[in-house]
């Protein structure tokens, strides 16, 4: 099963995608092919780290309430 982080990871990660393909387009009247080749790779990364931070924060706020 696919944990929450995940999915809110790959739910950011498309909508940015698309922001990104339209943003392209419009400042730099791209195609969409063009606009969606540029677009893929930096959404794609800052959803990774979105995941990782996410995870991250997770653990570290389990680890306090077990401390407290």
């Amino acid at each position: 099963m696919i944990n929450n982080s995940l999915k809110l990871t790959i739910a950011y990660t498309i909508g940015h995608i698309c922001i990104s393909m339209v943003i392209v387009r419009v400042v730099t009247g791209a195609s969409l092919w063009e606009a969606g080749s540029v677009a893929l790779l930096e959404p794609f990364l800052n959803g990774l780290w979105l995941y990782v931070l996410h995870s991250t924060w997770q653990r570290f706020e389990n680890k306090n309430r077990s401390i407290m």
